[in-house]
């Protein structure tokens, strides 16, 4: 993998739409081109390019730019508001890498359909770049709305000098991906032989299609698409949930699942692997000894959604007289504990009934506490030499006593914030040895995966009166969490009407989807972004940073580089 790695580079742009550009002359057309395995490491090339950092590879980190996750980086202006500007070099360095990828999408189309090869493998390969360049403009229509279109007519190595065409319109480039996606359908196998395993496949290419049928309301197009896959209309795509939400997320050294549609593969996480940076992120100072950790959290007001193991809705006031409309001095009075100057163990636990507290958070829906680390429960972390140990999250008084050390048996927040840590994703220990790499998290992450689509159909259902069927599919979901299905039998499951069952689609998504970048863009979608936005608060309540809402934020501006760059491109309305 490593050796198609390199050459993958060698031979494609390594510009986007406007980066600065160097020609790719380490290796001719003449000569490259040519056989079977030339198409396969071209096709390399593009994987590379959707897991980089920029590009799809820090895809969980958009949480951060919701209600279910605060943060720090890399969205911060993004996630505040009020620096959010066509400076953003978030903004700037999304639009260039989509626009990489774009690029080596078409480099690959353009040559490998003069190959003097096999026309089936001319086919897969083709149908992975139209895939491909699909999925990175329906990320740019949904950030930015009509963008410069480039096909495979566009030759980067002639024509970068050049790359001055005006913006598509929406409806224009919303086209161009539904015909590479329906190209895609055609080209594409049903199934990869386990040598192939990540490569993408027909229902990737029907799963991507009908999510950009559902981000433009057209239920019933949708509906087709999804149904393909999960009911195996024309064909046996083999997908199912996985059986168990928690290991969905730690498929490591050869594990998989038969729930990942479309997913970035993790290639040893110990020496010289490749895979996703999610650690720096998501991980805290227990994590491998992180010299900076939990830049991304999950929000209180995240945690505090997930209803009770039994569906009902979740009130701290039914643990803690007052809680809610209590000061932060109050609920730090029954939160908080005192720990030694040491950081080695709990001196006193003031007035913290700690295993009430506990109860608060293990009594709800199992999926927080596979998601969150929440107080007073243990994390296994390792030391700076990735030896695990065992340690514990607590909420320290410090007027009362010491404060945590990630050295020692406690938690420490980077941040100095009273927040939650995230536990989807996080290695524990040093996964007997596989992992050893903070900086590369060495789980297969989803792009997209069946609990995912089975969602969007339910939501297409729905929009369309079929709310039975949504129910249904909503407590497929549920079920294999742990929790009771809609219309079991208490009031408090009861699910009628399309107000009702859409709010439950919304709130299911939360739960299920959390720490995968979702939520972002299906509050965009929904129309919920302002109604979203609050100041990010800690668990007591405290202030840990504002952030606002402008009705301009619904659109992200065209980074002023490139109207710089070309002239015939123009800024959105309020930019």
């Amino acid at each position: 993998m490593k050796k198609l790695y390199i050459i993958a580079l060698a031979i494609t742009a390594w510009s986007c739409e406007s980066l600065d550009y160097t020609p790719a002359n380490q290796m001719s057309d003449k000569t490259f081109w040519q056989t079977e395995e030339h198409a396969r490491q071209a096709s390399i090339g593009m994987y590379n390019a959707i897991k980089a950092p920029w590009c799809f590879g820090m895809e969980f980190t958009f949480d951060m730019c919701s209600d279910i996750a605060d943060g720090v980086s890399p969205w911060a202006d993004i996630a505040q508001g009020s620096t959010f500007t066509s400076s953003s070099s978030g903004v700037a360095n999304h639009w260039q890498h989509l626009y990489e990828l774009v690029h080596r999408a078409n480099t690959v189309i353009r040559h490998v359909a003069q190959m003097p090869i096999d026309k089936t493998i001319i086919d897969d390969v083709t149908g992975e770049a139209k895939f491909m360049r699909a999925m990175a403009y329906f990320r740019m229509l949904n950030c930015w709305g009509g963008v410069p279109y480039y096909d495979e007519s566009c030759d980067i190595n002639e024509q970068f000098g050049s790359l001055n065409s005006p913006a598509s319109t929406t409806d224009e480039l919303r086209r161009h991906i539904i015909d590479d996606l329906t190209d895609a359908i055609a080209l594409l196998p049903v199934n990869r032989a386990a040598a192939d395993r990540g490569r993408i496949t027909r229902g990737a290419a029907y799963a991507l299609r009908g999510k950009v049928y559902l981000y433009n309301n057209q239920w019933a197009e949708a509906i087709a698409d999804f149904e393909e896959i999960t009911l195996n209309v024309t064909a046996q795509y083999g997908y199912r949930l996985h059986g168990d939400y928690d290991s969905l997320f730690r498929l490591y050294n050869g594990a998989t699942s038969p729930e990942m549609i479309f997913s970035i593969q993790s290639i040893d996480g110990n020496v010289a692997g490749y895979a996703l940076d999610i650690v720096s992120y998501f991980g805290n100072k227990s994590t491998m000894r992180l010299i900076a950790g939990n830049r991304i959290v999950p929000s209180t007001r995240f945690v505090d959604m997930y209803e009770n193991a039994d569906g009902s809705p979740f009130r701290w006031d039914d643990h803690f007289d007052g809680y809610e409309n209590g000061s932060a001095d109050t609920r730090r009075r029954y939160m908080s504990v005192a720990i030694d100057q040491s950081s080695t163990k709990i001196t006193d636990l003031l007035d913290c009934d700690t295993t009430k507290v506990m109860d608060a958070y293990r009594n709800r829906d199992p999926r927080l506490c596979l998601n969150v680390i929440t107080p007073y429960s243990h994390y296994l972390g390792t030391d700076a030499g990735s030896v695990p140990m065992n340690k514990m999250f607590v909420l320290a008084d410090p007027t009362k006593g010491g404060a945590p050390m990630e050295a020692m048996a406690f938690i420490r927040n980077s941040e100095g914030w009273n927040s939650y840590f995230w536990r989807k994703w996080i290695p524990t220990g040093n996964l007997n040895g596989y992992w050893g790499e903070y900086n590369r998290t060495p789980y297969e992450f989803p792009l997209i995966r069946l609990a995912d689509v089975m969602l969007m159909l339910a939501e297409a259902y729905n929009e369309t009166g079929e709310g039975d069927k949504a129910i249904e599919l909503i407590n497929a979901v549920r079920t294999r969490a742990g929790m009771p299905a809609l219309g079991s039998g208490p009031e408090w499951l009861a699910a009628s009407g399309k107000e009702e069952i859409r709010t439950r689609i919304k709130r299911e998504r939360a739960y299920e989807l959390a720490g995968e970048g979702q939520r972002y863009w299906d509050l965009r979608r929904w129309g919920d972004l302002e109604a979203s936005v609050s100041n990010a608060t800690d668990i007591f309540g405290n202030l840990m940073y504002t952030r606002t809402y402008q009705p301009r934020h619904e659109q992200w501006p065209i980074p002023l580089v490139e109207l710089e760059r070309n002239t015939n491109l123009h800024q959105l309305p309020g930019w």
